[in-house]
């Protein structure tokens, strides 16, 4: 493959690595004087349009979620024959799967290294984003400074859908960030180029990607993070049999094998319902407790907003943090807005609103469709059990496609008992409920209720995840409490 000597303002250096989707080359950012990586989509996907637009899409989401557990991208363009590319952050410390070859982790490194991974693909569930491809090609490591500048000509490792790329340096990964990368983006598009129904990485694979009618869901994600940790703290790798975790090295605390045990069931309900509940319970059978994430300190001349995640303990509808909306009055009957003043709720005694907009919903117009979180603590909610809160969203797209009851249903929240669904009239809607219990998430309820908003405008869509001690009547005064402006 003979390397083009620029693409768009970018000098090429050399390959990094190619595969089925795209090729990654190293290129040089004359402006700011660094290295990039650049992903270029093949040439036999350019002009199909749906694989472009899927293509596309990860730069646009990564763009949004803007997450230091994620590879970023800084920008698009098309090179003269079509073809779009990505430019990304160089991870210059190489992959998982280099440092692998070079002989097994320590035992310290190799759990700190599994719990950075599960937390960022816990930022992916929280989006309702299922990577779906989880392989040590797939974590890549970023030095820290100053030893990124140490480093800026160590062999790299760049993600291409299985591509093949040059080794990392042979080091722990002790002083390194840990990034995930590909997104599952390939996996994404074969499905919609009608190639295999097979989808994933055999030996972290989880065993209902094999199945083109199963739903695949955070849980399938879960196998992956435990079949990585086979490989990391295993005797043996993962050809194994993924039924059976094989014996630890020594030094591992008794309580992983456990954990690990579970996250590789082969039926999804037995397993941790997502990456978050998989970090904590590795968090405590390590002896640490719970982990918490670290924030970064806001940067000059942000280019977005923060994100932040909705969850209650599958992958879930998530919304773009704001500023207070307007609407604000103080005194017991606070009154919670939106940032586009179509969504206005009755707020609960010392509850927040905030939201500006509903992540992954996009109206007629292309922006955001409306959407906002309300709890006593809208920053811990998606992350805490023990706090309680409701994500309130419209969306005309999603009114389109499904009536209440059908949208309700895909959210099934398998790792709680569900309880049997009813029809209600709060406030001007007409909502289809589903409540379900004793989660193993430690949240005591979610509800999941939806219905069509005055004037058929759209679908309203609310989760709730109620207090501990609520009223038996909390939701539905919290679902009357929601009005829709046309």
């Amino acid at each position: 493959m003979n390397p083009p000597r620029r693409i768009g303002p970018y000098r090429v250096e050399r390959l990094l690595g190619f595969g089925s989707f795209a090729t990654v080359w190293l290129g040089h950012d004359p402006a700011l004087d660094a290295r990039v990586a650049i992903k270029v989509l093949a040439e036999n996907w350019c002009h199909d349009l749906r694989v472009r637009e899927r293509f596309l899409d990860e730069a646009r989401l990564l763009w949004r979620l803007d997450h230091e557990r994620l590879v970023r991208v800084y920008s698009v363009g098309e090179l003269p024959d079509g073809r779009p590319y990505l430019v990304m952050a160089w991870a210059a410390g190489g992959s998982l799967r280099d440092r692998l070859a070079a002989g097994p982790m320590p035992v310290g490194s190799a759990l700190r290294v599994l719990r950075e991974i599960a937390a960022g693909v816990a930022v992916l569930h929280a989006h309702d984003i299922v990577h779906r491809d989880l392989t040590p090609g797939n974590v890549l490591f970023q030095p820290q400074p100053p030893a990124a500048d140490a480093n800026a000509n160590a062999n790299a490792n760049a993600n291409a859908n299985g591509a093949t790329v040059d080794g990392g340096p042979d080091r722990d990964g002790s002083a390194d960030s840990v990034l995930i990368a590909d997104l599952g983006l390939a996996k994404a598009l074969a499905a919609a180029s009608g190639l295999t129904a097979r989808a994933g990485t055999p030996g972290y694979m989880a065993p209902e990607q094999d199945s083109p009618s199963a739903l695949v869901d955070a849980r399938a994600d879960v196998f992956g993070l435990g079949r990585l940790g086979v490989t990391l703290l295993g005797t043996s790798g993962p050809d194994d049999d993924p039924a059976e975790v094989p014996a630890l090295r020594a030094g591992v605390p008794p309580g992983v094998a456990a954990v690990l045990h579970r996250a590789t069931a082969r039926t999804p309900a037995e397993r941790y319902p997502d990456a978050a509940a998989f970090g904590t319970a590795l968090d405590l059978a390590v002896g640490a407790g719970p982990t918490t994430e670290t924030r970064r300190p806001p940067r000059a001349r942000s280019r977005r907003r923060r994100t932040a995640a909705l969850l209650g303990t599958a992958a879930l509808a998530a919304t773009a943090f704001g500023t207070l909306g307007p609407g604000w009055s103080d005194g017991d009957n606070r009154i919670g807005t939106d940032s586009t003043g179509r969504i206005t709720v009755a707020l609960p005694e010392g509850w927040q609103a905030t939201g500006s907009g509903w992540i992954g919903q996009r109206g007629p117009d292309g922006e955001l469709e409306p959407a906002l979180v309300m709890s006593p603590d809208p920053e811990r909610w998606p992350t805490d059990p023990a706090v309680p809160g409701a994500f309130v969203g419209l969306s005309r797209s999603l009114a389109q496609r499904h009536d209440p009851a059908g949208y309700v249903a895909e959210h099934p929240h398998a790792e709680c008992l569900a309880t049997p669904a009813r029809t209600v009239r709060r406030g001007d809607v007409d909502w289809y409920v589903a409540a379900f219990t004793a989660c193993r998430s430690g949240k005591p309820a979610i509800v999941e209720a939806a219905g069509l908003a005055p004037g058929q405008t759209g679908l309203v869509y609310a989760q709730i995840a109620p207090p501990a001690d609520a009223s038996a009547d909390f939701v539905d005064t919290l679902l009357a409490g929601i009005r829709i402006r046309r």
